[in-house]
């Protein structure tokens, strides 16, 4: 796993850097800051990034017997065991800002929903995977020029949601994307039928509560894998630095 940790991360940069030529922003660096919304490109880079510097560090360094490499390797690994520990400890204490966060996060994606192709992508899966619209309910689709419901929006879409906020017939083999036109002219009762009424915070946070021993269970083997690898990183060095010495 080691070994190939540095090529898996070299896959996601590669992946990252072609998702982002397909979109012409590798030809106009100035358009990466031109997106309103979150760019989910920037996780297969980052993760990529991570990886590939994790990787190349733990393995070069055990392989040539490099101290320098090992104590990068496990000082980097600790500054990421520290992030995480402090993000998950702010979390818990600060509940309602992050929530205020999240819905600012949302809401701010939602904006620039038609922008990008990756972001309306990752916006509709969130959406039907935890069977929400919005981020606290389907008027949160009124922040977008497409889908207001302003008089002076001649969009088709005009009062309308997603497909992704459908509810699914069964039946149903082709998805509808039209489906979502004129829901929200609906009365709320009719709405519920046709769209799904609940925000997305508020189902995360059902899901979360509703997983939380699988997610728990997640971070503290991710985190005991971290300590692990400080911990061999630094009994390497010393085995390294003990037999420089007898010489």
């Amino acid at each position: 796993m080691a070994v190939s940790q540095p090529f898996l991360g070299i896959a996601f940069l590669g992946i990252g850097l072609w998702a982002w030529n397909e979109k012409g922003v590798l030809s106009n660096i100035s358009s990466i800051t031109d997106l309103g919304g979150f760019d989910p490109v920037w996780l297969f880079l980052v993760v990529g990034g991570v990886m590939f510097i994790l990787g190349f560090a733990g393995c070069i360094g055990a392989l040539r017997e490099n101290t320098f490499l090992l104590k990068f390797f496990s000082v980097f690994l600790g500054i990421i065991f520290f992030l995480e520990l402090t993000a998950g400890v702010l979390a818990f204490v600060f509940k309602d800002w992050i929530k205020d966060q999240l819905y600012f996060f949302i809401n701010n994606n939602i904006r620039a929903y038609r922008d990008d192709i990756d972001l309306q992508n990752l916006i509709d899966f969130t959406q039907e995977y935890w069977q929400c619209c919005g981020a606290f309910g389907a008027d949160d689709w009124n922040l977008n020029i497409y889908f207001n419901c302003t008089d002076s929006n001649a969009s088709r879409e005009r009062c309308g949601v997603p497909f992704s906020c459908c509810t699914k017939d069964p039946a149903e083999d082709v998805i509808n994307t039209q489906c979502g036109y004129d829901a929200r002219q609906k009365p709320e009762v009719d709405q519920q039928i046709v769209i799904y009424t609940k925000g997305c915070v508020p189902q995360f946070e059902k899901w979360l509560q509703d997983n939380l021993t699988i997610v728990a269970g997640i971070f503290i083997g991710i985190a005991l894998l971290q300590i692990f690898g400080i911990c061999l990183a630094q009994n390497l060095v010393s085995d390294i630095e003990a037999v420089r010495a007898s010489w």
